[in-house]
C-alpha cells in the first residue's frame, strides 16, 4: 500500500510525532492527505506534587503519585502545558480517518505513543508507524507497513518510571532531614555521584611516588644521507611521531643487572612499589645520576633486534555512548550538547536513529559505506567482504541500526549544506561509518635492546620501541580519539634507524630523569559514560541527561573538562553508602537494570518485582524471584527489608556525623545547610575554631595545610572603633552574601518582642575592601539613606546602594546613579536635574559580553555570557540561562553554554501568576441542566472504561518533590 493510493480514495490519515522539526520534515515526504502534528514529547505523566493530584486520593497514594496498595497502580496527569496541544491533537482527530502513532522506536518513544492512545481515545484505527531514519523512502515505508503497539515495552518502561519514583520520593526526603533541603537522589544517578566521589577518595589517599631512570643518545656511525624519512599520510592518520634520526637512536634504561627499572605502573596508591619480590629495581636520584656517571664513557652493542608484524582493524560505527564519548575527545562536546545536536541532524534526515545501542549497519548502509570506500580510497582499501560488528551492550533494548548517515546514499559532509556543530558532528558519523568498512592498518612494530657495561661493573641494558605502518588502510578515514590526552594514538609512527644484533654502538649523552606517578584522573563526560556502561548502570539514552542532573543540583561541577564532587555530594554518598548500601551497590544497580530487561522480555512480572523491591520479600513469596536485585539486602548484610522499611527508620541517621569527614590535626570538614566549613573543637569551647571553605575548592585540594591556613585567616570580625555619639563597637564581617559593617549592641538588648532593637548594618561598595574599611567608612555606610534634599513640591529626595547598585528615590519614584561616589557627593540640583529627565523605561543599555562562546547547536545564534542582575548567565539572544554553582565565566566552554541553554527551553517559558478570576454569573436553568447531565455522563463514561487512572489537574506552585533519573 503506497502513501498516496489511500489519500486518493478521500481518506484523511494523522501523523503524530514528537517533535515539531520532525513533524515539518516528515510531512514534506507525505501526499496532501496526511496532517503530521507533534505531541511535544510526554503529554501526560506521574503527578509533579500532592498539588496536582486528584482530591480523590489521599494518604501516600497522593505524596508518591502511585498506589503502593493497589498494585502499584499510577496516577497519571496531563501535563499543564500540554493541555492546549491535546485539545488540538483531538479536534485534528475527529476529523481523521486512521491514526498513526510514529514516536520514536525505543522504550520512551512506545511509552508516548501508548499514553496518547489511552488520552486521545480514537475511535479510528490506530496504527504504530516505526522508523530508524527520516528520509522519504523510510517514511514512506514506515507507512506502509505499521505494527501494533508493544505492551511489553510500555509496560517496561512504566516499570522503570514507578521504580524510579519510589526511590527518588522516598529516599530524597532523608536527604532533606539529614543533610539540606531540595536535594534529590535517584537510580541512577545516585550511583553516578559515588562513582565521582570514590574516584576523588582515592585522589585523596593517594600518595605521590618518585621514581628515576636514564635516557640514552647513541650513534649508530651512520650519516643522515642514509636515512629515511617519514612519508607524508593523508586522511585521519599518518602522523609521525618522535621519530630518530637515522644516526641516532633514543632509547629507555629498562634492566640493570637483570631487575627490570620501576615504571609508574610498579606503585601502587599508597606510593609503594606493588611487589618487593626482589625483581624491580626503584632507582633514586641518586642511584640514576652515579649509574649516569659510570656509564659515560662504556661500549654499548645492539643486544637483540624483535621485529613483528603490526595490524589494526577499524573501529565499530557509534552508538549513542561511543559517539557521546568521541565527541567529547574530538570536538569537545559534553553529553548533552552531542545529543541536541544529533537530534536536529536525526529530525532533519541527516541521519538515523541517535539513541541506539546497536553496532549494526544494514545492507542498504553497508552497500552505501563500501562504495563510497570505493570512490574516495580506491579498491585497494575495500576488504573482500562486508565487515559486521557483534553487540557489546548486554540486553540491547532495541532493534535499531548504529548511528550512521541516512539514506541508501551517504552524503559527504561537503554535501550536506551544514554547517557549525552540525557539521562537525556529520563529518564525524561519516567518517566513522566509512571507516567501519575499510581494510586493516598493517605495518611493524619493532623493539631494539642495546646493553652496556658500567664502571663500576654494573650490566645496564635500555630498550626502544618504533612503529611503522606500511598500509593506513581505515586510518586513511578516521582514528579514534583517547581519553588521556598524553596517550598515543593508533595512526602515530614511531620510527627507528636500522640497526642488526651486534652493532656496535657509542653513547653520545646518558641523561637522568626524574618522575612523580600521579593520581587516578577524574572523570569527565566521557570517561563517566564509558564506566558507567562498562558497569551495565542505566541506559545509554539516558546518560546525557543523568550527567546534566548531577551537575544542576551541585554534586558534581567542572574544572575544564573534569568532573569534581561537590563537598555535598560527599555527604549525600556517604549517608546513602552507610544507611542505603544496596540502593547505591554497583552489582546491584545492574542487576536491577537486568531485572527490568526480563520484564520488557515476559520473563518477570512488573508487580510482583516491584512489590519485593518496595516492601521487602514476604513469606509465601515465589522462590524463583530469588536472586534479583530487588532481594538484596543493605550491602552489607544488616537489613533485608524493602525501600519502604529502610526509609521509615531513621533515627540511627546521625546527621553531624555524615556530614563530618577528617582532615587532620584535629581539623573536621563539616557540609553546613549554608555551605562546607571546617572547624577544630567544639563549638563554644575554648579554642574553638571555625573558617568557611570555599565551595569551588576540589575536595583533594584540602590539605592540612591549607586547613590550617584558612584557620588561621582572621576570623571576620575586625574591631574598626566606637561610634562617638552612641559609644557601640562598629566592627567589620565577612559574610556569605559579601562584606559588611555592623554595630555590637550592649549586653542585655532586647532581640525580640515589640522593644526589640537592630544593629545598624551596611554593605560595603564594590569600591570598599574589608582589609582596608576605616571607621569613617562605616559611619559613613551606616547613615545612608542620605538626605539630599526635597523638591519644590516639599517631597524628599534621598540617596541609597541598593541590590542593584547606587540610586535616588523620591517617594516611589527611583532613578540609578552611574556611581557609588554619588551617594554621598550628589547635589540637589544635579539630583532635581536627573528627576527632570524623562524617566527611562525598558531595560538600561546593554553591557558587552563578558565571554563568547560560539554558535548555539540549536537556535544557530552566537551565544555569549553577560552580566546580569542575577549575575552572569549565557544568551543567544532569545533564551537566558543563569550559571549554576560551579559554572565560572572563566572557566564555563562552548558545550556547558549549550546545555545550559538547552535545559531553559525545555523548561518553557516561566509561569505568570493570574489573578483570580470572578465567580461566573449563574447559567440559565436550562442550560446549566444540560451542562450536569454532560458532566455526570461523561464523568460515568471516564470512570467505566479508563485501564489506567487518567487525571488532568491545574498545575500548582507547591513545592516539588525530588527529581528522578
Amino acid at each position: 500500500m503506497s502513501p498516496t493510493s489511500e489519500t486518493a480514495q478521500g481518506g484523511r490519515r494523522l501523523v503524530i510525532v514528537e517533535s515539531p522539526a520532525k513533524a515539518k520534515t516528515i510531512k514534506g515526504y507525505l501526499g496532501p492527505g496526511y496532517v503530521v502534528e507533534a505531541s511535544v514529547g510526554h503529554i501526560r505523566d506521574l503527578p509533579n506534587g500532592a498539588a496536582e493530584v486528584p482530591d480523590e486520593y489521599t494518604g501516600e497514594v497522593r505524596r508518591l503519585g502511585v498506589d503502593v496498595e493497589n498494585d502499584f497502580e499510577p496516577i497519571y496527569v496531563v501535563n499543564a502545558d500540554k493541555k492546549a496541544q491535546v485539545r488540538k491533537l483531538k479536534q485534528l482527530l475527529a476529523e481523521s480517518d486512521e491514526l498513526f502513532l510514529a514516536t520514536d522506536e525505543d522504550r520512551e518513544g512506545e511509552a508516548i505513543a501508548w499514553h496518547l492512545q489511552e488520552v486521545l481515545r480514537p475511535k479510528v484505527p490506530v496504527h504504530r508507524m516505526v522508523f530508524h531514519e527520516i528520509t522519504k523512502d523510510a517514511i514512506r515505508a514506515a507507512v506502509a507497513n505499521p505494527r501494533e503497539l508493544n505492551q511489553r515495552m510500555v509496560d517496561a518502561q512504566e516499570t522503570r518510571r514507578i521504580l524510579d519514583r519510589l526511590y527518588g520520593y522516598e529516599v530524597s526526603p532523608v536527604l532533606w532531614k539529614k543533610v539540606m533541603p531540595k536535594l534529590s537522589a535517584g537510580r541512577v544517578q545516585s550511583v553516578a555521584t559515588r562513582l565521582v566521589v570514590e574516584r576523588e577518595r582515592e585522589r585523596i589517599a593517594f600518595r605521590s611516588a618518585e621514581y628515576w631512570d636514564l635516557t640514552g643518545t647513541f650513534a649508530t656511525g651512520r650519516g643522515v644521507a642514509g636515512g629515511s624519512a617519514a612519508t607524508s599520510l593523508e586522511g585521519g592518520g599518518g602522523r609521525r611521531e618522535g621519530a630518530s634520526d637515522p644516526s641516532t637512536l633514543t632509547a629507555r634504561l629498562s634492566a640493570v643487572d637483570g631487575r627490570r627499572i620501576a615504571q609508574g605502573r610498579d606503585f601502587g596508591p599508597d606510593g609503594q612499589l606493588k611487589s618487593a619480590s626482589g625483581q624491580t629495581l626503584h632507582l633514586d636520584e641518586a642511584n640514576a645520576r652515579a649509574l649516569a656517571a659510570a656509564l659515560t664513557d662504556s661500549a654499548f652493542a645492539v643486544r637483540s633486534v624483535e621485529s613483528k608484524p603490526y595490524r589494526r582493524s577499524p573501529y565499530a560505527p557509534f552508538r549513542t555512548t561511543t559517539l557521546q564519548q568521541e565527541a567529547s575527545r574530538k570536538l569537545g562536546f559534553g553529553a548533552k550538547a552531542t545529543m541536541q545536536v544529533a537530534q536536529k541532524l536525526y529530525e532533519n534526515g541527516f541521519i538515523t536513529y541517535m539513541r541506539t545501542d546497536s553496532t549494526t549497519l544494514s545492507d542498504t548502509a553497508i552497500v552505501a559505506a563500501r562504495a563510497q570506500v570505493t570512490q574516495l580510497y580506491g579498491a585497494d582499501y575495500l576488504p573482500e567482504k562486508p565487515r559486521t560488528y557483534a553487540g557489546k551492550v548486554k540486553n540491547a533494548q532495541e532493534a535499531h541500526e548504529a548511528i550512521r548517515p541516512s539514506g541508501d546514499r551517504f552524503r559527504t559532509p561537503a554535501e550536506t549544506g551544514l554547517t557549525g556543530d552540525q557539521f562537525r558532528l556529520y563529518e564525524l558519523i561519516w567518517k566513522r561509518t566509512v571507516a567501519s568498512q575499510m581494510k586493516d592498518a598493517t605495518g611493524n612494530s619493532v623493539t631494539v635492546k642495546i646493553g652496556g657495561r658500567a664502571s663500576d661493573g654494573r650490566d645496564a641494558e635500555f630498550s626502544a620501541s618504533g612503529k611503522t605502518i606500511t598500509f593506513h588502510g581505515f586510518m586513511k578515514a578516521y582514528v579514534e580519539g583517547a581519553d588521556d590526552p598524553n596517550a598515543e594514538l593508533d595512526d602515530r609512527e614511531r620510527r627507528l634507524p636500522q640497526v642488526t644484533e651486534g652493532d656496535t654502538l657509542s653513547a653520545d649523552e646518558v641523561s637522568v630523569d626524574g618522575h612523580a606517578t600521579k593520581p587516578p584522573a577524574r572523570y569527565t563526560e566521557a570517561s563517566l559514560v564509558k564506566e558507567l556502561e562498562e558497569r551495565e548502570i542505566g541506559r545509554p539514552s539516558t546518560y546525557a541527561s543523568i550527567i546534566g542532573t548531577i551537575l544542576d543540583r551541585g554534586y558534581v561541577f567542572k574544572k575544564g573538562t573534569a568532573l569534581v564532587p561537590s563537598f555535598l555530594s560527599f555527604a549525600v554518598v556517604n549517608l546513602l553508602e552507610k544507611h542505603f548500601g544496596r540502593l547505591v551497590d554497583y552489582d546491584f544497580t545492574a542487576r536491577m537494570e537486568d531485572d527490568l530487561d526480563r520484564i520488557a522480555r515476559g520473563e518477570a512480572q512488573s508487580v510482583p518485582w516491584l512489590k519485593r523491591f518496595y516492601f521487602g520479600t514476604q513469606e509465601g513469596d515465589d522462590a524463583a524471584g530469588a536472586g534479583a536485585a530487588s532481594d538484596a539486602g543493605n550491602g552489607d548484610g544488616d537489613h533485608l527489608g524493602g525501600l519502604k522499611e529502610l526509609v521509615t527508620d531513621l533515627g540511627a541517621i546521625d546527621a553531624r556525623e555524615i556530614s563530618s569527614f577528617p582532615v587532620g590535626n584535629d581539623i573536621k570538614l563539616r557540609v553546613g545547610r549554608y555551605g562546607p566549613y571546617i572547624e577544630r573543637g567544639e563549638k563554644d569551647s575554648e579554642g574553638h575554631q571555625r573558617a568557611d571553605v570555599p565551595e569551588d575548592l576540589a575536595p583533594d585540594e584540602l590539605s592540612v595545610e591549607y586547613a590550617e591556613e584558612l584557620l588561621a585567616k582572621p576570623s571576620g570580625d575586625f574591631e574598626l572603633g566606637a561610634d562617638p555619639v552612641s559609644g557601640n563597637q562598629i566592627i567589620a564581617k565577612d559574610g556569605r552574601y559579601g562584606p559588611y559593617v555592623t554595630e555590637v549592641l550592649p549586653e542585655g538588648t532586647p532581640k525580640t518582642g515589640k522593644n526589640a532593637v537592630k544593629p545598624r548594618t551596611a554593605s560595603l561598595l564594590k569600591s570598599m575592601s574589608i582589609d582596608t574599611v576605616t571607621l569613617a567608612d562605616a559611619l559613613k555606610l551606616m547613615s545612608l539613606p542620605r538626605v539630599v534634599g526635597v523638591d519644590a513640591e516639599g517631597v524628599e529626595i534621598t540617596a541609597q546602594n541598593g541590590r542593584y547598585g547606587p540610586y535616588l528615590k523620591k517617594g516611589t519614584d527611583s532613578r540609578s546613579l552611574t556611581s557609588e561616589d554619588q551617594i554621598f557627593d550628589i547635589t540637589l540640583e544635579e539630583a532635581l536635574a536627573i528627576y527632570a529627565q524623562p524617566k527611562q523605561r525598558g531595560r538600561a543599555a546593554a553591557k558587552p559580553p563578558l565571554k563568547e562562546l560560539g554558535t548555539d547547536p540549536v537556535s544557530g545564534a552566537p551565544v555569549v555570557v553577560k552580566d546580569g542582575r542575577f549575575g552572569p548567565y549565557v544568551t543567544d539572544g532569545e533564551t537566558n540561562a543563569t550559571l549554576r554553582t560551579g559554572d565560572s565565566v572563566e572557566d564555563i566552554t562552548p558545550e556547558r553554554g549549550y546545555e545550559l541553554l538547552a535545559e531553559k527551553r525545555a523548561k518553557g517559558p516561566a509561569k505568570k501568576k493570574t489573578t483570580k478570576k470572578a465567580p461566573a454569573k449563574k447559567a440559565p436553568a436550562k442550560k446549566a441542566a444540560a451542562t450536569k447531565k454532560a458532566a455526570a455522563t461523561k464523568k460515568a463514561v471516564a470512570k467505566k472504561t479508563t485501564a489506567k487512572k487518567a487525571v488532568a489537574k491545574k498545575a500548582s506552585a507547591a513545592k516539588k518533590a525530588a527529581a528522578e533519573d
